[in-house]
C-alpha cells in the first residue's frame, strides 16, 4: 500500500500509487489457486520467490495482476486491485491501463526494465488502511470468504 507500480512502454512511463490489494496465503487458503498444494502450469508463478508476477485471465477477458510474496515453493501472493487513478480503479482496468498481460507472467519485478515497484517515500499508517473481506470468493466457503484480507487505502 502506498508504493507505486510503474510501467515503461517504449519511452513513456505510466504509474500509479497502489490503493487496493488482496492477500492469498497459499495451500491452506481455499480462495488461493494453490489451495491444497495445487501446482499447475497456470499457477506456477505463485511458487516463485517474492517479487514475481503471477497473472491470469478471468471471465476470458480480464487480466488479474498478482505479485508473489514469499519464499520459493511457498505460494503466497497479493492481488493488486487498484491504483490511484480512474483508469486503474479495478483489477481489469489496472491491467488495461498499464498494458499488462500474459507477456509478464513470471517477470521478476526486482530486475525488470518494463514493470517495477517504487518507494517514493510515502508513509502509510495503519489507520489509513481499511480491511474488508475479499471480493468474489464465496466459492471458498464462509470462513475464507469473510477473511478481512482486502486492504483499501482510505
Amino acid at each position: 500500500m502506498g508504493k507505486y507500480l510503474v510501467r515503461r512502454i517504449g519511452n513513456k512511463i505510466f504509474s500509479g500509487k497502489i490503493t487496493e490489494t488482496e492477500a492469498y496465503i497459499g495451500p491452506q487458503d481455499k480462495a488461493s489457486h494453490a489451495y491444497g498444494g495445487k501446482r499447475t502450469k497456470r499457477n506456477e508463478a505463485e511458487y516463485l520467490v517474492g517479487g514475481h508476477v503471477y497473472i491470469y485471465l478471468v471471465y476470458g477477458m480480464y487480466w488479474q495482476f498478482n505479485i508473489s510474496t514469499f519464499k520459493k515453493d511457498e505460494p503466497e501472493c497479493v492481488l493488486i486491485r487498484a491504483l490511484d487513478c480512474d483508469l486503474a480503479s479495478g483489477p481489469g482496468k489496472l491491467c488495461r491501463y498499464l498494458k499488462i498481460d500474459k507477456f509478464f507472467y513470471g517477470e521478476d519485478l526486482t530486475k525488470s526494465k518494463m514493470l517495477w515497484l517504487e518507494d517514493r517515500g510515502i508513509k502509510v499508517k495503519a489507520g489509513q488502511i481499511m480491511a474488508t473481506k475479499r471480493i468474489g470468493i464465496d466459492y471458498a466457503g464462509r470462513f475464507w470468504a469473510n477473511k478481512k484480507w482486502r486492504f483499501v487505502l482510505k
